[in-house]
């Protein structure tokens, strides 16, 4: 299992979103995703977010709260921890991505993009304020097949 990091960066109702279309064999090929990326050696969840959303933005975060925990299992991919936040506040300029295209989504638009089916789970949690979490997401291919939020299974 890898640990990675995601944050969901939200400012004047809408959030900054990377549209993943730049990479091959990208298991998040075509997805509206959060800023984020795999831990390296010695880092800490927060030094992880910190880095990666300056190396994929050019920003650096200043107001964040780490979120929850949410554990991937795939019969496709590799499985993964990721670490998720949500930021209030960075400074800086935003730059060009080379994983895809950033942009900024006004919430109410967010719906129609396509997200993984598990991410509009965490992503309303996250909103809701919701008490640090265990979020488990087990896929079987692009679909979620079973949902289970602090060990107990979800509907």
């Amino acid at each position: 299992m890898k640990n990675t990091t995601l944050c969901y960066l939200e400012q004047d109702g809408s959030w900054l979103l990377l549209h993943r279309n730049k990479k091959k064999n990208d298991p998040n090929h075509d997805k509206w995703i959060g800023i984020g990326g795999k831990f390296e050696e010695n880092e800490s969840p927060d030094d992880c977010v910190r880095r990666e959303f300056r190396e994929e933005t050019g920003l650096e975060l200043t107001e964040y709260r780490y979120c929850g925990i949410v554990t991937f299992v795939s019969d496709c991919w590799e499985g993964e921890y990721m670490h998720l936040f949500h930021a209030l506040a960075c400074r800086g300029t935003l730059r060009d991505c080379d994983e895809g295209e950033l942009a900024w989504i006004p919430e109410a638009q967010f719906a129609a993009l396509p997200p993984w089916e598990g991410d509009r789970i965490f992503l309303r949690l996250m909103r809701e304020h919701a008490p640090f979490f265990s979020l488990k997401l087990r896929y079987e291919g692009d679909r979620l097949a079973e949902t289970v939020l602090n060990g107990r299974p979800m509907d």
